[in-house]
Order: C-alpha cells, then structure tokens, then sequence
C-alpha cells in the first residue's frame, strides 16, 4: 500500500518486510526537490514507528541516477537568500536525520548518476550498494555551493579526508569502481545484478532480530557524535533490551534445534 506524499516525484510504497521509497523524478535525472527531501523524511519516519518494516531501501525511478543532485532550477526562487538557505538547509537536514536515525537497516540501491545531494543521502544509509555503470561526485566547486561542516564530516568519516578533499576539490565524477576503492559504496554489481541482489540482501537483513540490529544502529550513531554528546546509557538499555527479550530465547532455541529463528522483534 503506496504510504500518501506531498508530490509524485517521490513514491513511498511498503512490501512485505521492506519500505520503498523512490526518487521519481527521471525527466531530471532525480534531482531532489524540496518537497521530494520533505516527502522522504515522511516516510523514513513512518517506516521507523511500522514494527512489519524490517529493511528500508532507496531507489532512483529508471536506469540513469540514483540522485543527480539538488533541483537547482528551485535555486533562484527557494535559495536565492541567506534565510531561504537556511531554511532549505533544514528542509535536507530533517531528510537527511529521518534517514540517519531509521533504527532499521537502510539500504541505497544506486544506478546512474549519484552527485551532490544525492551523494549526501547515499552517505547517510547504513549501506550503499551500486551497479558497475554508477558515477559518483559532489560538483559544488564547480557551482559555487558551500558544503556544511557535518556533510563534510559524514563523507569523511566514510572515505576519510583525503579522498574528501578530492572529491571536493576536483568536483569531477568517480566510478563506481573508484567508489569502492575509496570505500564510498559497500558492493559493485553488473546493472543486470544489481536489483537481485539487493533484494536478497534485504532478504537476509529482515529475517535477523530486529533488536539486534537496533542496537548496533543507535551504537554507530552515538559513536559518530562527540564523545561528551553520546547517550551511552542508551545503547546499554537497547542492549540489556535484547537479552530480556523473546528473539533471544528464539535465538537460542533454533540454535538448539538447527532451524532457523523466526524473530518478532520483541
């Protein structure tokens, strides 16, 4: 059942275990609007509260991007000041949080071109698994745009600062083979592979414990934040969580009994 959206150029579409969400704008080679970066956190933070969501996957609408980056034709009206910058730098930032924080696993199933913006949701999944014809970038010293100082962080704590730097400082386009090299994506498939496995993929992911996987996620978000900022006391709960609950004696009994577990996440 399609999850209702504030525009068409975003599909939020629920299957089973896995929540869709895909950048359908194809004329512009998914180039993220407004609307469409409001329309995606919606739905992330839809998907996080939905206990039949187990995997999260996002997808750009066609073969030629994933995301090309931000709709610059929205640049003149929407971002032509310091305040409807700011504003529109909150509008990502929410998008980008939503994604960030999904205590299920997130998944950037990328074709095509995946630059600027689109790079920077890429970055924010939990995992980024690409086809062989992907180009990566970020253009924005070839259009003047400033990066913030956490879109920096994100993408160096990824590839580190070196490759940031060229990535910033050159503004050209990378393959998806240098992708990997640099550690920007976790897997490279041939385009006819890409959607088989990443389905598979989810597969696997939705059939762990889902407090699991909980757990770890809220550990790599705290341990990306400033040590006096992190909320160790939380991950220990989430933790204590998962030994009290039933997935564990699950866990334990189809060990036992060499079957598979069947997880509730509870």
């Amino acid at each position: 059942m399609d999850t209702p959206t504030k525009t068409d150029k975003l599909i939020a579409r629920k299957d089973g275990a896995i929540g869709w969400v895909i950048f359908n704008n194809p004329q512009k080679r998914n180039a993220m609007s407004l609307e469409m970066y409001e329309a995606t956190a919606a739905a992330l933070e839809e998907y996080a509260t939905d206990p039949a969501i187990r995997v999260v996957i996002l997808k750009g609408e066609g073969d030629k991007a994933f995301i090309s980056g931000a709709d610059i034709s929205q640049f003149k009206d929407r971002r032509s000041n310091a305040e409807q910058v700011k504003s529109a730098d909150a509008v990502s930032e929410r998008c980008n949080k939503a994604i960030r924080e999904c205590p299920k696993p997130v998944i950037a199933m990328i074709r095509g071109y995946c630059m600027g913006g689109g790079l920077g949701i890429a970055v924010v999944c939990d995992l980024r698994i690409a086809s062989d014809d992907s180009r990566f970038g970020v253009p924005a010293a070839k259009l003047g745009v400033g990066y913030r100082f956490m879109g920096i962080r994100r993408l160096s704590e990824l590839v580190g600062p070196s490759f940031t730097a060229e990535i910033f400082y050159t503004g050209r386009q990378f393959s998806a083979q240098e992708a990997l090299q640099m550690g920007l994506v976790n897997r490279v498939l041939p385009a006819a592979e890409l959607e088989k496995y990443v389905m598979d993929y989810a597969a696997t992911l939705s059939a762990n414990a889902p407090l699991t996987i909980a757990a770890v996620k809220r550990c790599l978000i705290e341990l990306r934040k400033d040590p006096g900022e992190r909320d160790i006391a939380l991950c220990n709960r989430m933790v204590d969580d998962c030994f009290a609950s039933e997935d564990y004696k699950e866990g334990q009994a189809a060990f036992m009994e060499k079957r598979k577990p069947v997880f509730k996440g509870r």
